[in-house]
């Protein structure tokens, strides 16, 4: 058995006039995040880690901003594209842990949501997906209330 992990990184800024999406759920929020897709940094942290140990790319070479097809994409289309990639290389997913990165609005009461989306989306069971809220105590980007930042380490599998 092969067991390779990931790490995955994305952050952006807000922009009025958009929808804030955090791991596939809608937050209520005066201002969304600024992205070519719906900029879901969750997710997008998300397929980092796995793309990385089983295709050797990142979410900008998969997905890339500069074509038109992924405008404004449903994140979770590209996490399930994902997963289909990794499992045609033979890759299983075993775990995702997570942390997101806002000074607000509070992630918390969103969690529960974000855990039953994913878990549906990357065929894991419930348990072997972990997200975690943090701030940033007011410092940085997101402490100044800039933008939302997303850290994620998955660990894939191959029989």
């Amino acid at each position: 058995m092969k067991v390779k992990s990931g790490i995955g990184f994305d952050a952006h800024r807000f922009k009025n006039g958009r929808k804030l999406i955090i791991g596939g759920v809608q937050i209520e929020s005066e201002t969304g995040l600024d992205g070519h897709s719906d900029a879901d940094v969750l997710i997008h942290a998300i397929i980092d880690s796995l793309a990385g140990p089983a295709l050797g790319r990142d979410i900008g070479n998969i997905f890339p901003d500069s074509d038109p097809a992924y405008k404004n994409i449903d994140s979770r289309v590209l996490l399930k594209n994902t997963v289909s990639m990794i499992a045609e290389f033979g890759f299983e997913i075993s775990s995702v842990d997570a942390e997101i990165i806002a000074q607000k609005p509070k992630m918390a009461p969103h969690i529960p949501d974000m855990r039953k989306t994913l878990a549906s989306i990357l065929n894991i069971p419930l348990e072997d997906i972990t997200i975690k809220a943090t701030t940033t105590e007011k410092m940085g980007f997101t402490g100044r209330g800039e933008g939302i930042a997303a850290l994620a380490v998955s660990t894939i599998i191959r029989q």
